[in-house]
């Protein structure tokens, strides 16, 4: 873990580095201090030599002069070493997270790596930062403090030496209990976000079933929680302010009693038993400030193991070492194909699925809720691997491929149709980034969206929010269309993207796909069988396995899913008319 994230210091290296040098600096000269002090009161005060007093005063102003500019350094390399690999660590998680699979991503679910770039990174931040310079700081401070204080008079120094091991196993009993619990808390803290993110992103259907008081008690019973979690984890961390002071003041008392005795035989000076006070309180303060420090790697220890959780996640699919780096055609083969989305043989939800599909072609699919119909497609671009068989795409297996290469070879309309805010122009640009305004146009036409952009005001300078919420589902299903054949794919995957729009739309996109884009390869997976029945061939999919294939009028006659799919819906349209 600590090697994993040691690798996003990076470019700070140089910041995280000096500021304990800074910070060692600072603690000498501090040291310093009550030394020169005692040599003032005995040497100067005591002996009314102000020449002396002169003297060791100006010095003494000199050191705590320097320690202050040390200090201040310290505090801004720390602040820039601290920040900076807080930045990295935002990048390189979301860097990774990009190189994920979908069946990655599944694993974390996206509330979870919300948390992880936030929250997460915050705690090891503030810890990594407070490591920097407390955890020099503090057993520096002790290691000089303790040899000033034996130089002193070594007797009344072994007062607190007993001490340490009482506060070691006090802080090692508290340690032990609570990292359990933020462990589990911010497990809590991934769930929390997701019950928020749920709702702000279904806050229409919320309100229209008048649900607020559900969604605020599911939000309570979560926040409840990570309260008591907190709360019990803070009370066994405030044991440690107790025991921190019981040994404070124990050894203050102690020393007072012993050095007041040796000051009365004349064992030691006034001066000696100054600088003694303010070493005992510099070591004890370092113990405290350690105590601090533990208890802060406590916290962010689990937030570093989910981090390095993520840095460390492998993708389960990447390109090979010497990937192919051209797709010659649109043509797709399924070579006895089964896919289960947790990799289990017994837990199928493809199964045995063979089909070859020629370049060029029209292909229909259609199917029943859970017939794993998106399954079936999300395979092609290699969004997820085979379990068993293999997919080849323009006459090579896709494993073979460049990622970005296949990809950039298919163009995908997903079921979810999602927009990012910005213009329309910068949202279809998404599918070519080098797109000029007339390839926008022609692709919007193609995708019967141009009509209604050219009615808005601003056109295709139209602003759109975060997720496409100022425009209608079937607007949308347009756009990520048009998005799509900007990309001039070899292979065009539907995805029931036509849902939304209505039937003369939809023939008229179906008819622009046949005579502009001939020469490449169009699934279609539609729930109304009049988008499909012009197909060059159809596939009903059933229970996750390829249950029929052939044309409209084949699967009429022959099959039994596609009759009373088609029935149903020629009798649904003369009981509307």
């Amino acid at each position: 873990m600590i090697k994993t994230l040691a690798k996003c210091v990076r470019e700070y290296k140089v910041a995280s580095i000096i500021t304990p040098i800074f910070i060692i600096c600072e603690v000498i000269l501090e040291v310093l201090i009550p030394y020169l002090m005692a040599d003032l009161i005995d040497n100067g005060i005591d002996k009314s030599d102000m020449d002396y007093i002169w003297k060791l005063g100006l010095t003494l102003a000199l050191v705590a002069f320097a320690s202050l500019i040390f200090a201040a350094l310290a505090g801004k390399y720390a602040a820039v070493a601290s920040s900076g690999f807080a930045k990295n660590l935002r990048h390189d998680m979301f860097h990774k997270v990009q190189s994920y699979s979908f069946g990655n991503i599944d694993k974390f679910s996206a509330s979870s790596l919300v948390t992880r770039m936030t929250t997460d990174v915050t705690n090891v931040q503030n810890a990594f930062q407070m490591i920097l310079r407390m955890a020099f700081r503090a057993p520096f401070m002790m290691i000089f403090a303790m040899v000033m204080s034996f130089r002193v008079n070594a007797s009344l120094s072994w007062i607190f030496v007993i001490f340490i091991p009482i506060i070691a196993i006090a802080l090692a009993i508290i340690i032990k209990c609570a990292h359990p619990i933020f462990s589990r808390v911010f497990k809590k803290y991934d769930k929390l976000n997701s019950i928020v993110q749920e709702n702000l992103h279904g806050i229409r259907v919320v309100k229209s079933f008048v649900r607020e008081e559900h969604e605020t008690e599911k939000f309570k019973a979560v926040s409840g929680e990570i309260y008591k979690d907190f709360s019990k984890a803070e009370k066994i961390v405030n044991f440690n302010m107790p025991v921190m002071q019981i040994c404070v003041y124990a050894c203050i008392l102690l020393i007072s009693w012993f050095a007041a005795r040796l000051i009365v035989y004349g064992d030691m000076t006034t001066g000696e038993l100054t600088s003694m006070m303010t070493y005992i309180m510099q070591i004890l303060m370092s113990l405290m400030f350690i105590s601090v420090i533990m208890v802060m790697i406590t916290l962010s220890r689990a937030s570093a193991e989910r981090i390095a959780e993520v840095l460390n996640e492998v993708p389960d699919i990447t390109a090979p070492e010497s990937p192919v780096k051209e797709v010659a055609d649109g043509s797709i083969v399924f070579d006895n194909v089964s896919f289960s989305y947790k990799g289990d043989k017994n837990k199928l939800c493809l199964k045995n699925t063979d089909i070859k599909i020629r370049s060029g072609e029209t292909v229909g699919i259609i199917g029943g809720t859970g017939s794993s119909k998106s399954t079936f497609v999300q395979l092609i671009p290699r969004l997820y691997d085979t379990t068993e068989g293999a997919v080849y795409v323009g006459g090579k297996n896709v494993r073979e491929y460049d990622l970005d290469t296949l990809r950039n070879s298919v163009a995908m309309v997903l079921q979810k149709n999602v927009l990012f805010s910005g213009t329309i122009k910068e949202n279809l640009r998404w599918g070519n980034e080098n797109a000029a305004d007339e390839e926008l146009i022609k692709a919007c036409r193609l995708a019967c969206a141009d009509e209604f952009i050219q009615r808005m005001p601003d056109k295709y300078d139209t602003h759109i929010e975060q997720g496409g919420t100022n425009i209608s589902g079937g607007q949308r299903q347009r756009l990520c269309i048009a998005r799509a054949l900007l990309k001039k794919p070899k292979i065009l995957i539907l995805d029931d993207s036509t849902s939304a729009v209505d039937t003369k739309t939809d023939s008229l996109i179906r008819k622009a796909f046949l005579e502009e884009i001939p020469d490449t390869t169009k699934l279609i997976i539609a729930q109304r069988i009049s988008s499909v029945q012009d197909a060059d061939k159809i596939i009903v999919m059933d229970g996750g396995m390829i249950n029929a294939v052939g044309t409209h009028e084949e699967l009429l006659a022959s099959n039994k899913i596609y009759q009373e799919v088609y029935y149903s819906q020629q009798k649904g349209s003369a009981e509307d008319e």
